[in-house]
């Protein structure tokens, strides 16, 4: 069993914000499943919206409505339910480190200053679990501070770049999930 997880902050304000990355992947991944028919659910017990699906590995997708400074609340709630180990855990999130379009898998790796992230290894106790990294980092230097720049809206001229790499990173958890995690790293990093 997998529980992959895209890391955002829940409304409106925030739906097309680099930060919410995590959650357009975990989305567009729900309906690359379309024939399964599942649809995210309101769980108020995780405070996150959840769905299931898999044919020979159940998969558990979520989208924690916690704020992404408070994300590791809801995933401790749902990896302590389904008794998910941590590396059955994956994050599909944002990285302002790597350049835009970019993806990158890691593993067992520290929150290199992601608040969502660093809210997920205190509330687990580990950082032991799978990240799928999409790069949001901008060509030019912006003098916008990172904090601010997360929260803004995604130029109409990066939408392709986003999307291509959202594609990226679900073929790359179609490799892991098939062949490895190891054998997804060395065809996407």
């Amino acid at each position: 069993m997998k529980l992959i997880v895209g890391l955002g902050n829940p409304g409106k304000k925030y739906q097309e914000t680099w930060h919410n990355i995590g959650f357009m992947a975990v989305s567009q991944y729900q309906a690359s499943q379309a024939g399964d028919n599942l649809e995210f659910k309101n769980n108020k017990k995780f405070k996150a919206e959840v769905c299931e699906t898999g044919a020979e590995e159940k998969i558990i997708l979520a989208k924690p409505q916690t704020f992404m400074n408070n994300s590791g609340q809801a995933i401790k709630k749902i990896v302590n339910f389904y008794k998910i180990n941590p590396q059955d855990l994956w994050l599909i999130h944002d990285d302002i480190d790597l350049p835009l379009g970019k993806i990158r898998i890691s593993h067992n790796s520290s929150a290199a200053g992601h608040k969502g992230i660093q809210s997920t290894i205190d509330e687990l106790g580990t950082q032991e679990f799978v990240r799928f990294r999409i790069g949001i980092k901008p060509a030019t230097p912006t003098k916008v501070p990172t904090e601010k720049y997360v929260l803004q809206k995604i130029a109409k001229a990066d939408k392709v770049i986003v999307a291509e790499a959202i594609r990226m990173v679900l073929a790359a958890m179609e490799v892991s999930l098939a062949q490895g995690l190891t054998e997804a790293m060395n065809e996407f990093n």
